[in-house]
């Protein structure tokens, strides 16, 4: 078993910045991929980041890509999201997720999840 805590989240103006962090405990926490998604009111539930186990692969939703970067220390099982430039369209409830080793663009392939945590950019 993996759980994930996330935390960072926040009210920011267009154009403003956020750093979330996911830490990850439990038995397999150092061998997992994590995935960030977001998911807006009634809409799907959509990848942001994601990144392997060990940092050596990363992957971007082409919407955020430029302005986001993923990265995680292993050290403190901990993964990172740094969100600059902002935009309202980013509003949503975002998760962290974890697999085994390799990441997924797909949310159905991850076996853990947090509870979310609420960025809302306002215009």
């Amino acid at each position: 078993q993996v759980q994930l805590v996330e935390s960072g989240g926040g009210l920011v103006q267009a154009g403003g910045s956020l750093r979330l962090a996911c830490a990850a405990s439990g038995g397999t926490a150092s061998t997992t991929a994590m995935g960030w998604f977001r998911q807006a009111p009634g809409k799907e539930r959509d990848i942001v980041a994601a990144i392997n186990w060990n940092g050596r692969g990363t992957h971007y939703a082409d919407s955020v890509k430029g302005r986001f970067t993923i990265s995680r220390d292993n050290a403190k099982n901990t993964v990172y999201l740094e969100m600059n430039n902002l935009k309202p369209e980013d509003t949503a409830i975002y998760y962290c997720a974890a697999r085994p080793f390799n990441y997924a663009t797909k949310h159905q392939m991850y076996d853990y999840w947090g509870q979310g945590t609420q960025v809302t950019v306002s215009s």
